[in-house]
């Protein structure tokens, strides 16, 4: 009897910390730092990690800086090479509050949210403010956001050759469905 009503209860106690934070590993990041006239600067990461504590109001991106893909190769190896230096620093985590946030009012309306937090990348940190769209989507919570990054924050070098050829602030849009653990939240809503 105790064996049961111990798996009972952590069974019971999975359940609710599975509905208490919302998960993916293939949200996407696009990003673009073009200028008219010069080759497009354009990359996209689909492998994004996502995390949202409801409770807390916590919000957290993670990105690997190697696994953005480029049109071009060498686009991409001057990116992780000579620009992210992704071997040295390897990912980007953004982990900020998302402001008046409460679950019980994610439906299927979209709402704007302001997140408040701390981009760390290529060993700088930088306190930004984004926004975001939120709603309830079948698949759980869908969310889309612009991080513009402007290179000097981050001490990103660009060779006074080509630095014309490259924009100043980097636009980036994050987009991804989270959902829990036991992908219950869609349907229990």
């Amino acid at each position: 009897m105790k064996t049961t009503t111990l798996l009972f209860l952590l069974l019971t106690a999975f359940t609710v910390l599975a509905q208490d934070r919302f998960f993916t590993n293939t949200g996407t990041v696009n990003f673009e730092a073009s200028v008219p006239l010069f080759e497009e600067i354009k990359a996209v990461n689909r492998q994004v990690i996502i995390l949202l504590e409801p409770k807390t109001s916590t919000f957290v991106c993670t990105v690997m800086i190697k696994d953005f893909r480029f049109k071009l190769d060498l686009m991409q190896e001057h990116f992780n090479e000579n620009y992210l230096e992704s071997n040295r620093y390897p990912k980007a985590v953004f982990k900020g509050k998302i402001e008046k946030f409460d679950l019980k009012d994610i439906n299927e309306i979209e709402k704007k949210y302001e997140i408040k937090g701390k981009l760390n990348m290529k060993g700088k940190s930088k306190e930004i403010v984004v926004n975001a769209l939120i709603k309830r989507v079948p698949e759980g919570i869908q969310v889309i956001s612009d991080f513009p990054i402007t290179v000097s924050d981050f001490n990103i070098k660009i060779p006074s050759k080509i630095a014309s050829k490259i924009a100043q602030t980097a636009n980036t849009e994050l987009t991804g469905i989270i959902h829990d653990e036991e992908g219950m939240y869609a349907t229990l809503k």
